[in-house]
């Protein structure tokens, strides 16, 4: 245990899919060295075996862009599933070594901000291999089941409606702590607004629709695009991401301010009245902290329309289903009382909570224990009803810690043993090449649902375990 005058230090696990989990774990990273921690930030893209974080990244950008009709599928079909499934049971358990390999000694706490870390992280505190407290913070508006892991000791969201929907599905220590965002997103006075506006060359009165769709660019941004421009309401300034192609399309199509990879974010904000999004991830929290009202209108299946929901639900966001209510709305949110009580509600949640930061202290300063993680979720009926903390502070989350590998069951091995014949080296680094072979083809179907659930096929109603009842048979070996 790390001395008591030492920093505390904290260990945060994001993934670099898209840029919302890793802006969410920025914020956070910030904030608890802001408080006096010592952080390590590690992508779980790196973590995954036989380097297979890209492909999965690809793969899901490829079926957001290329099948959003079978990303919806998968996402319906697994959104309230108890345990992912099989494929990406294996494919998560070969991550576990490199994921404690994270955990110094001195670690006394772990975050994650992306569903599958977090189900790592809750298998092995499940399994007594990780000894100090596991937490998720919740970065979507809505909880798909794959974020809810067995394990974690806490579920900390930005609001109640994430928070009820982790608790319906059995999480942990859920406590609403309040959203993050950079302090730069802040309301802007008129002199900031004019000042915005000629910095990136935008008319000066004319009233402004901010377009955002992630990183990526993914979904029907074209046609949101034309849409608000033909509504003659705002014109629509357009922020593309990494999608250069998309980009020069807009342009092609007549839209006159459209921009890629936007760095001074808070700065284009300042200078528009109203967001349009897609996917209701932190772009959505950072215009709320900025004033803007939001609104969400051609979202992207799965998480995009799930978010939505729960963003008009919570009176934040309406969401616009039909393409005949968006001049209306927008003049709603431009010019008349919605758009100002929306400000008001986006604003308060900024002041409603503190944010994780002292939930997370409240865990990484608290003392250890030796009582073992419950390895099942109660049933719902079984759970009492809950009233979410808004203090910050998680109320009856237990300081739960595995129990570790004793030091006498390590046993040395004879240096005869290590000196394989050559037929025995060669078997050996056949067995490997097997096992990665098989870890690839269980990567290409996990990686369409890694982050959202189960491989394209269960969405289309097929067992995923008659294709992949031999993986963990091979992964288990290979994480010893």
């Amino acid at each position: 245990m790390p001395h008591s005058d030492s920093p505390t230090r904290i260990t945060v696990i994001s993934a670099s899919m898209g840029a919302g989990h890793d802006g969410a774990a920025t914020e956070l990273t910030r904030h608890l060295t802001a408080a006096g921690f010592l952080v390590d930030r590690h992508d779980f893209l790196d973590l995954l075996p036989a380097r297979i974080g890209k492909l999965l990244s690809g793969a899901y950008l490829r079926l957001l862009t290329w099948a959003p009709a079978g990303y919806q599928r998968i996402y319906a079909a697994t959104e309230h599933e108890r345990r992912p499934n099989l494929a990406v049971r294996a494919l998560l358990r070969g991550a576990e070594r490199r994921t404690l390999a994270t955990v110094t000694p001195d670690t006394r706490a772990v975050v994650s901000t992306y569903p599958g870390a977090s189900q790592v992280l809750g298998a092995l505190r499940l399994r007594g291999r990780l000894a100090i407290p596991a937490l998720t913070y919740l970065t979507d508006f809505s909880v798909h089941s794959l974020w809810v892991a067995p394990g974690i000791d806490a579920h900390l969201a930005a609001h109640a409606i994430p928070a009820a929907q982790a608790h319906e599905q059995g999480a942990a220590g859920v406590t609403v702590t309040g959203p993050m965002t950079d302090p730069r997103f802040t309301p802007a006075d008129e002199d900031e607004r004019r000042a915005a506006r000629s910095r990136f060359g935008l008319p000066p009165d004319t009233p402004l629709a901010l377009l955002v769709a992630g990183s990526w660019g993914v979904g029907p941004v074209r046609e949101a695009a034309a849409e608000i421009l033909g509504t003659g309401v705002a014109l629509p300034v357009v922020v593309c991401g990494r999608n250069h192609a998309l980009a020069e399309r807009l342009r092609a199509d007549g839209i006159a301010h459209v921009h890629g990879w936007v760095d001074d974010m808070p700065g284009l904000m300042h200078a528009c009245d109203v967001l349009v999004q897609n996917a209701g991830g932190l772009t959505s929290l950072e215009a709320l902290a900025g004033g803007l009202p939001v609104v969400s209108y051609r979202c992207i299946p799965g998480h995009g329309q799930t978010n939505a929901a729960a963003l008009d639900e919570a009176g934040l966001a309406p969401w616009i289903r039909e393409p005949d209510r968006l001049a209306p709305t927008l003049t709603e949110l431009l010019h008349g009382p919605r758009g100002r009580a929306q400000r008001e509600a986006g604003l308060a949640l900024f002041t409603a909570a503190p944010g994780p930061v002292p939930a997370v202290k409240a865990m990484a300063r608290g003392p250890l224990s030796t009582t073992t993680v419950p390895s099942r979720r109660r049933p719902l009926a079984a759970r009492p009803a809950v009233a979410f903390d808004v203090s910050g502070l998680p109320t009856g989350v237990p300081a739960d810690a595995g129990a570790g590998v004793p030091a006498d069951a390590l046993r040395s091995v004879p240096v005869e043993a290590l000196r394989l014949p050559v037929a025995a080296r060669f078997a050996a680094r056949s067995r490997q090449a097997r096992r990665r072979t098989v870890l690839m083809v269980a990567a290409v179907a996990a990686t369409l649902s890694l982050g959202i659930g189960a491989p394209l096929a269960y969405a289309y109603g097929e067992s995923p375990g008659h294709h992949f009842g031999a993986l963990t048979h091979y992964l288990e070996d290979d994480d010893r």
